[in-house]
C-alpha cells in the first residue's frame, strides 16, 4: 500500500471528521481530520469534505517528509513509517525529535520502540481510551 494512502486512512480512522472547527481533548482548535494549525483560526464557518481530504493529504505528505527527515532508516520501511507520521501528525514532530522514541527508532530497537509509543496516551491531563487504541495500531506497524 502506498504511504500517502495507509497515512490517510490511519488519520481518518482516529480523527473522524467535523466540518465545523472544535477543540481536541488538548484543547488545540482543530477542524476536518484533525487539523491543526494557525490557519484554523480562519474557519468562521464550516468547510466542506473536499477541503477537509484536501487538508488532509496535504497534513499527511507533510508528516510523512518529517518522519523520513527525522528518521531516515524508515524510508526502507513504509508501515513503520506510517506509524511514525501518524504519531507526530497527533502530537507534533517536536515530541517525537526530542523523546525517546526517535532514539529507539534510529537505533532500530523496534520492540522498545512499541513500548515508548503506547506511554503517549495523554490528552489534557488525561488517559484518553482513543489515544490507547491509536498507539496500539501504530505499534503495530513497528513490527
Amino acid at each position: 500500500m502506498d504511504t500517502l494512502v495507509g497515512l490517510c486512512l490511519l488519520i481518518r480512522r482516529f480523527e473522524g471528521l467535523k466540518l465545523s472547527r472544535y477543540r481536541c481533548p488538548a484543547g488545540v482548535l482543530t477542524i476536518g481530520y484533525g487539523h491543526t494549525g494557525r490557519d484554523v483560526a480562519l474557519y468562521a464557518k464550516p468547510i466542506t469534505q473536499e477541503k477537509a481530504e484536501a487538508l488532509l493529504k496535504n497534513d499527511a505528505l507533510y508528516y510523512l517528509k518529517v518522519a523520513k527527515e527525522l528518521s531516515p532508516i524508515l524510508r526502507l520501511y513504509p508501515a513503520r513509517q506510517i506509524a511514525i507520521a501518524d504519531f507526530c501528525f497527533n502530537l507534533g514532530e517536536t515530541r517525537y525529535k526530542a523523546f525517546t522514541l526517535r532514539r529507539c527508532i534510529n537505533q532500530h530497537h523496534w520492540v522498545s520502540a512499541q513500548q515508548e509509543m503506547r506511554k503517549w496516551v495523554w490528552g489534557g491531563g488525561k488517559k484518553l481510551p482513543g489515544l490507547i487504541l491509536r498507539r496500539a495500531a501504530e505499534a503495530r506497524l513497528l513490527i
